[in-house]
């Protein structure tokens, strides 16, 4: 008799997004191709079009699994006590990627910037909202400390982790976030 508790692979739909997810992170949305996507998800092309009628569609897929993602974490950070703690969380979860971050760039941020010169698909505006979720997020929690310049400093805060993750995978020094997120810390310590 087969385990029940097996996991069961995931449906193609599924890992159609996830292989798009990790080919756009790799190489960005314009060198992806969906024969690529479906090679990636051992899906057949001629059934890719049966769940995304175009290579937008796709790409709006992964970006609301990236909001999925992101909402999921923000709610796992709030478990932390202190606002304090929770920014420094959001810090840690950066450096926690800086060898992927250093091979291939931030995912959200390098996503973003690409979405972002693309005009009239609406992509611009869905790839805009996975940064917005994280600054309104820092925001509150700045807001929490009792700061009344907390948009300010949650543009500075994300502004520091995403120019890190630039630099990090520039030069291909992990190490850069590790530092930034030390300096990250010092800060936002000296604001609570």
């Amino acid at each position: 008799m087969a385990n029940s508790t097996a996991v069961k692979p995931a449906g193609k739909r599924e890992r159609l997004v996830a292989g798009a997810r990790s080919l756009i992170h790799e190489q960005g949305v314009q060198r992806t191709t969906i024969a690529e996507v479906a090679e990636r998800a051992d899906v057949p092309v001629g059934n890719v079009y049966y769940y995304f009628k175009t290579k937008d569609e796709l790409v709006g897929a992964v970006v609301d699994g990236y909001i999925a993602d992101i909402q999921a974490a923000l709610v796992r950070l709030d478990r932390h006590r202190t606002p304090q703690a929770r920014l420094k969380a959001l810090v840690q979860m950066w450096v926690d990627q800086r060898e992927d971050v250093a091979q291939h760039g931030c995912p959200l941020g390098s996503l973003c910037s690409e979405l972002g010169k693309n005009d009239g698909s609406g992509l611009d505006v869905d790839g805009a909202e996975m940064l917005r979720i994280e600054v309104d997020w820092a925001e509150g929690q700045f807001r929490s400390l009792g700061r009344r310049d907390a948009r300010d400093l949650a543009i500075s805060l994300l502004s520091g982790i995403q120019g890190a993750a630039l630099l990090a995978n520039t030069f291909r020094e992990p190490e850069i976030l590790s530092r930034q997120a030390r300096r990250l810390d010092r800060w936002i310590d000296s604001l609570a």
